[in-house]
């Protein structure tokens, strides 16, 4: 009986500071990302800029921290998701997930350690961003490839798709899953969470129903980035799927920095939605599939205290998909997909 193939599948996420020693190193981190600050000649100025950003933003960033215990939760519930997953996956063959975060750790050099401890026949590199950006999965696998090829012996392939890394004259295939904005399941996964707060609200089909996804800056988007389409097509299954006849808006928010990004805002949202007379609010944070900053503290707390004030009275917040079973099965689906045990591509097109 011949071996089953074993796998590796490498979750890549944002991070998070897990202390509040960790603000400003992380807030470092994500400002030296060429993908995050980019202007003509940054290269000569990036780490100093960082430096000083970090600096100058990390006693309110602290503070924020503070209000949601701390720290981010991020890395506790990706390993959460991780598990999850290695167990769904394990069902039907070897498999163990590695954790990258982008920013803080554990970051992609302690992901490729990890991975480099076990033997593996076939790698699944699996960004944990429903929606590709640039910003988001592309600098995700820039700095994967940049720290694998420090690792990869000489004259073995440059091809991230084709091989990583050569052991006995072998190359062990690497699978790459950009997207997966939509996927039956996530989007199902999405729904699920989104009647689990209005079946509990009355009068719920007057709730306005606010998606609300992460900003990008308009040059971006100029570049071609399909970040916007992505997350319309979500917010468009989402709704299908749930069949709602409730009013809705898109926004964006999480701005950094005097660029123009994608609008509107969600405290825009938020001031226009009151003065057109709407009282209930649901916010669905489209984007994101941890709770961390920008659920717990931008939405749960600085965007509820802003719309009370403008005369909302009731604000809801969707809880993060997390390790929601639904979610879950989707990865494992995508990750069976990529390595070939499953045809076609199960998207809601197909």
């Amino acid at each position: 009986m011949s071996r089953r193939k074993r796998i590796a599948v490498v979750l890549f996420q944002l991070g998070g500071p897990d202390s509040q020693e960790a603000v400003e190193p992380f807030l470092y981190n994500l400002f030296c990302d060429p993908d995050i600050i980019n202007f003509p000649g940054a290269f000569l100025a990036r780490k100093a800029l960082a430096r000083l950003i970090s600096r100058t933003r990390s006693k309110t960033v602290r503070q924020h921290y503070a209000q949601i215990g701390g720290g981010s939760p991020i890395r506790r519930l990706t390993e959460r998701q991780g598990a999850a997953l290695q167990t769904a996956l394990s069902q039907y063959l070897p498999a163990r997930t590695i954790v990258a975060m982008r920013y803080w750790h554990p970051d992609t050099d302690e992901a490729l350690d990890a991975l480099e401890s076990e033997p593996y026949d076939e790698l699944v590199l699996l960004p944990l961003y429903p929606h590709f950006s640039l910003a988001t999965t592309g600098s995700s696998l820039k700095e994967w490839d940049r720290l694998f090829a420090l690792r990869r012996p000489a004259g073995s392939s440059s091809n991230r798709k084709l091989a990583v890394p050569e052991r006995e004259g072998e190359e062990v295939p690497v699978h790459v899953i950009e997207h997966f904005f939509d996927h039956p399941d996530y989007v199902a996964a999405i729904v699920e969470r989104i009647n689990g707060v209005l079946g509990q609200l009355p009068k719920s089909e007057k709730v306005h129903l606010v998606f609300s996804a992460h900003g990008l800056p308009l040059s971006l988007v100029a570049k071609g980035d399909p970040y916007p389409q992505h997350v319309q097509t979500t917010v468009q299954l989402v709704r299908q799927l749930g069949s709602w006849r409730n009013p809705y808006t898109l926004c964006f928010q999480s701005r950094v920095g005097p660029q123009k990004w994608l609008r509107p805002s969600l405290l825009e949202t938020v001031d226009h939605l009151a003065s057109s007379g709407a009282r209930s609010l649901l916010v669905i944070p489209i984007s994101f599939l941890t709770e961390h900053i920008e659920t717990l503290h931008e939405i749960n707390i600085e965007a509820r205290e802003h719309a009370h004030a403008a005369g909302i009275k009731s604000f809801h917040v969707m809880p993060a998909l997390d390790d929601s079973p639904l979610l879950i099965r989707a990865l494992a689906d995508l990750v069976f997909r990529a390595i070939g045990l499953r045809s076609g591509v199960a998207t809601f097109a197909s």
